[in-house]
């Protein structure tokens, strides 16, 4: 029997890099997508030397779109049926907008936006075609609030749930699922790059990445459409569609010094 396999982008580090663990332990074949080749390869060398499953690994940079492009075509012809698309590559940039420079903010929006839309619009026909399970979408509990001193990477979220409810309908009869995994404060690389920890919402406390990409599966191979990991974040998230819009936004500020 061909095993099914999963791609994952910033598969290298963080909840990325659990995603891995998890689909390698239950046997699929990975295709792991990130920018650093040696990364990649050190980590190919760990599942492989552990699992046993086949890997194939992709060194690119997902804001240029002929990465997605390429990528479609090389696991549409592939031996392996592509089974799941796990789109985890973001990061996220504190600062003011006028602070933060113009290019750096694009290139958040083009990874966390446009990176994610076009492999789902790339590789959902192969999905289709090849009897797959569906996609994962890495979002952040950001995505139910405008997040000032974060401002576009809280934008680039809600963009990413938004269009994941939608999605998860509009495929509901097509065998296929969508999964928007929503996690809060994660102890990951992206707190370091984003300096969450220096915040009062990063002292709240972490959840480990490993606990949010199990939480995450689990919620996927249920069907699940929203996964939010963590009571507390599940709280939060229930009681902002309940704030008045300007309280919200002065309490993230506030969160966010």
């Amino acid at each position: 029997m061909v095993q099914p396999l999963a791609l994952i982008t910033g598969a290298t580090k963080g909840i990325g890099r659990q995603f891995a663990y998890l689909f390698a332990k239950d046997g699929y074949a990975l295709a792991l997508v990130a920018r650093s080749r040696d990364d990649l390869d050190s980590l190919a060398d760990e599942l492989g030397a552990q699992y046993s499953v086949p890997i194939i690994t992709m060194a690119r940079d997902l804001t240029d779109p002929a990465t997605a492009v390429s990528i479609q075509v090389a696991l549409s012809t592939s031996e392996y049926p592509l089974s799941v698309v796990v789109n985890n590559a973001g990061y996220g940039l504190r600062g003011s907008v006028m602070g933060l420079s113009l290019d750096e903010q694009i290139g958040l929006i083009q990874t966390n936006v446009m990176a994610m839309f076009r492999m789902t619009r790339l590789l959902l026909p192969v999905l289709f075609e090849r009897k797959g399970e569906g996609i994962i979408n890495v979002a952040s509990l950001a995505a139910w609030a405008p997040g000032p001193n974060m401002a576009v990477y809280h934008a680039s979220k809600a963009f990413v749930l938004s269009f994941s409810e939608a999605l998860c309908e509009e495929l509901k009869h097509t065998g296929l699922k969508v999964t928007c995994l929503a996690p809060g404060p994660t102890d990951t690389e992206f707190a370091l790059r984003a300096s969450m920890k220096e915040t009062r919402l990063g002292r709240l406390g972490t959840l480990s990445a490993e606990f949010v990409a199990e939480t995450g599966y689990r919620g996927f191979k249920a069907g699940q459409c929203v996964v939010i990991p963590g009571f507390k974040n599940q709280w939060l998230a229930f009681w902002s569609r309940f704030m008045p819009r300007v309280f919200l936004r002065k309490f993230l500020f506030w969160l966010q010094e």
